[in-house]
């Protein structure tokens, strides 16, 4: 059976889904509710929720926050062995969700910053590794992850990265950051940092710039679906699946999901790309990042 390892921020979202435009200075009505978060984890518990033995690497602090974070991993069925920092809170993000499901994100790392080689799980048997660019882009991070890169790299087992956003890479500095996107396996990332990656927003051109990255580039296009290019193969291109769209929140660590679902089985990217939009469909369908727990 296929094991994937996901190593990322652990966080809790606050999502505020706004009734209309937010009113400066005033009220807004809102609909708020709280979340299990973080890029790595929300895509560890759809790996799981598609069947794969998952696990998930990150910090939580000794908090209920944290508390609640590890629980609700463990009732999607992903194994999450690190223990709580005491002195330490765990990771928060404000979402706030406007009414077209479009999402703007407030993070606070908390005990995420200082992820290192010490909080690795035992890699016997993992097939894959999904990381999250929140964790490399990290200041306080970005060491203790290369040394965590270097350790997976030297057992010979693939690593997926996704990007983050470009928030993440501008603060942390953009050539700093594409300096350590290098020796991966595949990366995932949307159009805007594809742009912000390569300087051009010619796709064929980016294609051509991304090759020199890793051999595997997945650029998700939101409501216009996705496009991927393998070696020197053919990009392929899909488009995304009609759904209702409730909350985008989420959507593109699900896409990596249910890439990883299937590229790790077949390596067939047609199939890979159509499994990807399918669970990226179903999350948008839902308040939250995670899989719905019932129906």
């Amino acid at each position: 059976m296929t094991k994937v390892l996901c190593i990322g921020d652990a966080m809790i979202d606050v999502i505020v889904q706004m009734k209309s435009a937010i009113n400066i200075n005033s009220d807004t009505l809102s609909e708020i509710s709280m979340h299990g978060g973080g890029a790595a984890a929300n895509t560890a518990t759809w790996l799981a929720h598609l069947d794969i033995t998952t696990s998930f690497a990150g910090r939580i602090g000794a908090d209920i926050s944290g508390a609640n974070f590890h629980a609700e991993l463990t009732d999607f069925g992903v194994q999450h062995e690190n223990p709580p920092l005491e002195g330490a809170k765990t990771g928060t993000v404000v979402v706030l969700v406007d009414q077209n499901g479009n999402r703007t994100m407030f993070p606070d790392a908390g005990a995420n910053s200082g992820l290192s080689i010490a909080d690795l799980p035992d890699l016997a048997g993992v097939d894959g590794v999904f990381l999250s660019g929140y964790s490399l882009f990290n200041s306080q991070s970005s060491e203790g992850v290369l040394g965590i890169i270097k350790a997976i790299t030297e057992l010979c087992i693939p690593i997926f990265f996704d990007v983050a956003s470009v928030g993440t890479m501008s603060a942390f500095g953009r050539e700093r950051a594409i300096s350590l996107i290098n020796g991966f396996a595949g990366l995932f990332m949307n159009e805007a940092e594809a742009e912000y990656i390569t300087g051009v927003t010619n796709q064929e051109e980016q294609f051509q710039s991304l090759k020199e990255f890793a051999p595997l580039i997945v650029i998700k296009r939101g409501a216009k679906g996705a496009i991927a290019k393998f070696n020197g193969g053919e990009p392929i291109s899909r488009p995304a699946r009609e759904t209702k769209v409730i909350d985008t929140t989420g959507a593109g660590d699900a896409f990596a999901a249910g890439f990883l679902a299937s590229w790790l089985k077949s390596k067939d990217l047609d199939a890979s790309i159509s499994r990807a939009l399918d669970v990226a469909a179903q999350c948008v369908a839902t308040i939250g990042a995670r899989p719905r727990v019932n129906p």
